[in-house]
């Protein structure tokens, strides 16, 4: 029943009743509505019911309705429905966009503003769909999916949410050292010289069929012997990105002479092993020893 005024003596039949009834426990008789839609003064204390498959808007004018009035709002189609401030203004703390199934109250605190209260707040509904997923946050609550398997989540401000999957050896090697990285692809056979006043991380590729010496020096014609002095210490990271065929080297070399002791078994075996990367320390102990501490991981 919309809102009236009654004189004094009236006396109220027992329809006017039963609505009057209706609308103080909760909203009224629902209006149908299947297209958009603008709020008259008759629908004050009543319910509007939007029912359309596709978008829709109720909009809300001024000088319809007096403070105190309500207007309860459902959705039940498809399609969004939007509250959508005409004259008046509207404000809310939820959403004015309803999907289907949402509803909420219109409160006027004036006869051209009125308060939107929305029965489901935005992220009331999760956005996960997936095992997996997570729950995040870019403009609004957003779906993160699950990243490849062995992959990392990590924190990147050039994402929507802030937050990405990414496969840890290739940000370390790529974009972690990326100015520091030295990149020796395909010899054939032979000594490779891997220079640290250059680089200090190794990613070395090969499509070769034979394995091959690596030796580590300062840079060319200066020794590590001459640049290090006791106590300094060189990590190196070295990775084969060989596809199915792995190629490592036969003798790891540091000033051209073979290091004690030898890098992993798996390495310097020359062997096609399925580790697809390591690391390792190289100390100088002494004016013309080193020593080499050895890191066995998997990183991809």
């Amino acid at each position: 029943m919309a809102k009236q005024t009654f004189t004094t003596g009236q006396v109220l039949t027992a329809a006017q009743m039963t609505s009057l009834q209706q609308t103080a426990m909760g909203g009224g008789a629902a209006t149908a509505k299947t297209a958009n839609y603008v709020l008259v003064a008759a629908d004050a204390g009543t319910t509007v019911a939007m029912n359309a498959a596709g978008s829709t808007t109720i909009t809300v004018n001024t000088d319809l309705f007096a403070a105190g009035d309500t207007v309860f709002i459902q959705n039940l189609g498809a399609g969004a429905c939007t509250v959508t401030a005409g004259t008046a203004t509207v404000a809310t703390a939820g959403s004015l966009i309803l999907p289907q199934n949402d509803a909420g109250i219109l409160y006027f605190t004036s006869a051209s503003a009125a308060i939107f209260y929305d029965y489901i707040q935005v992220g009331a509904t999760s956005p996960l769909t997936t095992k997996g997923d997570l729950y995040t946050y870019s403009t609004s609550d957003t779906r993160l999916g699950v990243g490849s398997d062995g992959h990392t989540l990590v924190a990147d401000s050039g994402e929507a949410t802030g937050l990405k999957y990414t496969n840890a050896l290739s940000d370390f090697i790529i974009k972690g050292f990326e100015e520091d990285v030295n990149v020796v692809a395909s010899a054939a056979t032979g000594t490779i010289n891997f220079d640290i006043s250059t680089a200090s991380v190794w990613y070395y590729t090969s499509n070769a069929t034979a394995n091959h010496t690596l030796n580590f020096r300062y840079s060319s014609g200066v020794s590590l012997n001459t640049a290090l002095a006791t106590g300094d210490a060189i990590t190196v990271v070295w990775l084969n990105t060989n596809g199915s065929t792995a190629y490592y080297p036969n003798v790891i070399q540091i000033d051209g002479n073979a290091v004690t002791p030898k890098v992993p078994a798996a390495i310097s075996a020359g062997n096609a092993s399925a580790i697809d990367a390591y690391s390792f320390t190289i100390i100088k102990t002494a004016s013309a020893t080193f020593t080499v501490l050895e890191t066995q991981t998997k990183f991809a």
